[in-house]
């Protein structure tokens, strides 16, 4: 990748809604980059965020606004059906790319928008925050090197709640040509990306899919057993019925158990690990000093993420972990719309490419029925 100058980088935001508010927020604490443009179709709602940053150009496409400006980084926060094409032409015209997840609707599509970024020397980083945050970058590192032992088994719960007649009133959503998919791609694939930063690849998976009671093309609740390829197995709930939310992500190992309780974000408070205890019954034994968590602590969120991903774009170098490897979470998303249309487990080589299962998630998807 080719190293960006020192000098202020010129930023443009493609959607203004809620969460471009979060990247603006963050850029607003960077002093060598700034927001120099927004383009959104909806002129009252683009020129409100527009008055609110300050922010000079205004522009209703990004085609618009890549033929009127020259800017350094592009960011979309827009519906997750357009990440492609936005991203390819944003990339062709120069700019880095941070993308709101999900990255795309389709592991091709990924293929087909890294494939642009590596012919354009340009880098296109994916906003899983949730792997973002001091504790869960301590916690992944002791899990890497066998600190915490073997994993063995895990859970993975989103466990949100979404109404009708707000949430999926907005039209894009709930619509597989639109969202790409319910609350397994829009909500859960937050907790995926977290587990599968925690545990490495992924190997096998076994799912099943339901329309329980919101009225969608997607579904609204999925079950599912992944096994991991260090032979972890993990059991995955995710739902958008659920009135008391909470997300949870909960690894059991040979020498004791890490877990992470919250909703939207997490930090040092919201892990817990505990020691095996020395006998059956027993009570845990004292957790070894490396497994305290760092007390400097940072949460989760989009400020550390955008800061390390701005130091690798100043830098020249590659992403770093908490935006790289964005096929990952999708991968796994896929292999649980596949086995649930399919009614069989999905691996790792039923994704090889050439596999249609690459081309999305509607492929199949007539098999996927309300329970």
């Amino acid at each position: 990748m080719t190293e960006l100058s020192q000098s202020t980088l010129r930023v443009a935001l493609v959607g203004t809604g809620a969460i471009a508010h979060a990247h603006a927020q963050v850029l607003g604490l960077d002093p060598l980059a700034s927001v120099v443009a927004v383009a959104d179709p909806s002129p009252a709602v683009r020129d409100a965020f527009a008055d609110q940053y300050s922010v000079a150009g205004r522009y209703g496409s990004l085609d618009e606004l890549l033929a009127a400006e020259t800017v350094d980084v592009v960011h979309l926060c827009t519906p997750p059906g357009l990440h492609r094409d936005q991203a390819i032409a944003a990339l062709r015209g120069g700019a880095h790319v941070v993308c709101e997840k999900p990255p795309v609707l389709s592991l091709a599509d990924l293929d087909a928008v890294l494939e642009v970024a590596h012919q354009v020397g340009r880098e296109y980083a994916v906003v899983f925050q949730q792997r973002t945050g001091t504790a869960v970058g301590h916690v992944q590192k002791l899990l890497a090197d066998g600190t915490l032992g073997r994993p063995l088994v895990g859970v993975c719960h989103t466990l949100w709640y979404r109404k009708q007649e707000d949430y999926y009133a907005v039209p894009w959503r709930g619509k597989w040509t639109t969202e790409g998919g319910g609350p397994l791609l829009g909500l859960g694939i937050h907790q995926l990306d977290l587990l599968a930063f925690l545990l490495g690849e992924w190997a096998e998976v076994d799912a099943r899919a339901f329309r329980l009671d919101r009225d969608l093309e997607t579904e609204d609740t999925s079950t599912a057993v992944v096994r991991f390829a260090n032979d972890a197995i993990v059991s995955v709930l995710t739902t958008a019925l659920s009135p008391r939310q909470v997300s949870y992500v909960r690894v059991d190992t040979t020498l004791g158990t890490v877990e992470v309780e919250h909703l939207y974000g997490h930090d040092a408070r919201s892990w817990r690990l505990t020691p095996a205890p020395s006998r059956t019954g027993g009570e845990p034994d004292a957790a070894p000093a490396a497994w305290t968590l760092p007390e400097d602590d940072e949460p989760s969120g989009h400020t550390p993420l955008l800061r390390a991903v701005y130091e690798s774009f100043r830098s020249g170098s590659p992403l770093p972990p908490v935006a790289a490897d964005p096929h990952r979470s999708l991968e796994l998303v896929t292999a649980i719309y596949a086995s649930a249309a399919r009614g069989r487990p999905v691996t790792k080589a039923d994704l090889a490419p050439g596999s249609t299962l690459r081309d999305g998630f509607l492929h199949g998807v007539e098999d996927l029925r309300p329970a």
